[in-house]
């Protein structure tokens, strides 16, 4: 199960990761709870909020695969980390004077994203540099599951703390954890990472990207179902924040564990997919499936511990999903093309936010923040029909544009005994 923890320089990047990925979630809980203060309760405003900060994706996240593919990672990297240490600086500085508005927490939230468009598909084509392709499914878990640990104890420890100090000291602690991850590759041993050769900058390396991609139907099923589910996976935060706070009374601390109870079951399906040497498409499939069913059994909940009690499995089933679809992309992926393949996998995993996220907030508010959960699932059950259909036509029609080249081939080839005449 930690197999990827012989890696030197795995170790470095997972420690430095669970410390920032703690940091984040904190800065995540307080951001929400703060929109939902400065602007009275408004799930409309909960919503932009996240639209904005995965909006940049939409716009520049195929940018930023490329760029991973033309520079060196690991010095992109520590960029980016520190330009989001400063955005956390300047927003905690904010609200510690009591100048924070709505709109400072919009501008944050975008300019993040934009960050984000560069440094996640770096991020995520990095790992197998550090650990290589026998472990990269290995690794990819334990990301995750440092990933939804810190999940598990953020939100909560968030949660203890803006009732002690407030949102603005959160900010400050979040800006302070991005050390950790500096320190981590700022120490890394170049000579032991599988660094390839960068891709010269050259037109339409985009429009190949995505060809690359529309032509492997192995690839596209588990983009299409990250795709389908993000649009709702992403509000999925926002839904609990709503339904902890409006439909069960829940206060800070409650919201916390809300979170941290979802996180839970994340980190159980994390670590059972380290386990798997490779994955499975049934095992993608199935477990899309069953988040969204979860996500309509937690919308159902009749009381506060029973939605805690749904929130685990499609926890579970969400990160079963992610951790799969990413592990299948990146191993299908050649190395000169990975950067631009997780490119295009960031652009549809956190690209439904801006679609996703106002119109649940909107539903909240129009209909009830359990209605909003119940549809999100629905919608999504029905995405993975959708994603599976649309792959099989693909498949079809990419098996009868081979079938008359391999006649072709065939004909070329002049028949055995005529060869032998020849002789």
């Amino acid at each position: 199960m930690f197999r990827s923890l012989r890696n030197y320089n795995y170790r470095l990047f997972a420690a430095g990761g669970i410390v920032s990925n703690v940091g984040t979630w904190m800065q995540r809980t307080a951001q929400d709870l703060l929109v939902l203060q400065l602007s009275g309760g408004s799930g409309v405003a909960l919503g932009v909020t996240v639209a904005l900060q995965f909006l940049p994706v939409l716009l520049f996240g195929l940018w930023g695969g490329m760029l991973a593919d033309r520079y060196p990672k690991r010095p992109v990297l520590i960029v980016a980390q520190s330009l989001m240490g400063v955005l956390a600086v300047t927003m905690g500085v904010l609200t510690l004077s009591g100048s924070a508005q709505v709109w400072h927490v919009y501008v944050m939230a975008f300019v993040l994203g934009v960050i984000s468009c560069v440094e996640v598909p770096t991020r995520q084509s990095f790992v197998v540099e550090m650990v290589g392709r026998d472990d990269l499914s290995n690794a990819i878990a334990l990301n995750s599951s440092t990933f939804n640990l810190a999940r598990v104890f953020g939100p909560a420890l968030a949660g203890v703390l803006i009732s002690w100090m407030g949102t603005g000291p959160i900010f400050l602690l979040n800006a302070v954890s991005f050390a950790a991850v500096i320190a981590g590759l700022a120490l890394m041993r170049k000579s032991e990472l599988r660094t390839p050769e960068p891709v010269p900058r050259a037109k339409g390396q985009l429009r190949e990207g995505l060809r690359y991609v529309g032509r492997r139907p192995d690839l596209l099923l588990p983009i299409l179902l990250v795709g389908s589910m993000a649009i709702f996976t992403q509000s999925f935060s926002t839904s609990i924040a709503l339904m902890a706070t409006q439909v069960f009374g829940a206060g800070a601390s409650s919201f916390g564990v809300a979170s941290s109870a979802f996180a839970v079951g994340a980190l159980g399906g994390a670590l059972l997919a380290a386990k798997r040497v490779r994955p499975s498409r049934r095992f993608l499939i199935i477990g899309a499936i069953c988040f969204g069913v979860f996500q309509v059994v937690a919308g159902l909940a009749p009381s506060y511990p029973a939605f805690l009690a749904f929130l685990i499995p499609a926890g579970m089933a969400m990160v079963t999903v992610n951790t799969t679809a990413n592990a299948t992309v990146q191993m299908g992926a050649s190395p000169e093309m990975r950067g631009r393949v997780m490119g295009i996998y960031i652009l549809v995993f956190t690209g439904g936010a801006p679609i996703g996220s106002p119109l649940v907030g909107w539903l909240a508010e129009v209909a009830g923040p359990r209605a909003s959960v119940v549809v999100a699932g629905i919608l999504s059950v029905l995405g993975v029909g959708l994603a599976v259909l649309v792959t099989r036509i693909v498949a079809a029609r990419m098996r009868s544009r081979k079938a008359p080249d391999a006649e072709r081939a065939r004909k070329a080839v002049p028949p055995r005994w005529s060869l032998r005449r020849a002789t």
